[in-house]
């Protein structure tokens, strides 16, 4: 009936972003970074503004996008780049027309552009 497999020679194997592979490791968001993303997109879904989300992690960039209902495309996106962080900061938040709304090195100040005082409907 059933098999009994012993598991003395198991190792659990934790996965991380450095050891890929002799790729180049993930842009990741950190664990302050993401509360503050989570703390902003809560209200706004308390307010029934926002209903979905998405995190998306790549070599050159850590996107988390924002959606009014999951079948329609993305209203916000906040990303996390590795190339522009020494010019024009490292955060962003684009627009569904892919327009940057506000751009920094630090999440505070940028996340600040989706206060929901300034993005009401008329």
């Amino acid at each position: 009936m059933s098999e009994v497999v012993a598991f003395e020679g198991y190792r659990p194997v934790r996965p991380t972003t450095s050891g890929r592979a002799g790729r180049a490791p993930l842009v990741i968001f950190n664990r302050h970074e993401l509360d503050a993303i989570l703390q902003m997109y809560s209200r706004m879904v308390r307010a029934g503004e926002w209903r979905d989300y998405s995190i998306e992690f790549e070599p050159d960039r850590a996107t988390f996008s924002i959606f009014r209902r999951t079948s329609e495309g993305a209203l916000y996106r906040i990303v996390k780049t590795r190339r522009a962080s020494q010019r024009q900061g490292s955060f962003s938040v684009i627009s569904a027309g892919g327009r940057i709304l506000r751009r920094g090195h630090e999440l505070g100040p940028v996340l600040s552009a989706l206060n929901a005082k300034r993005l009401r409907l008329v």
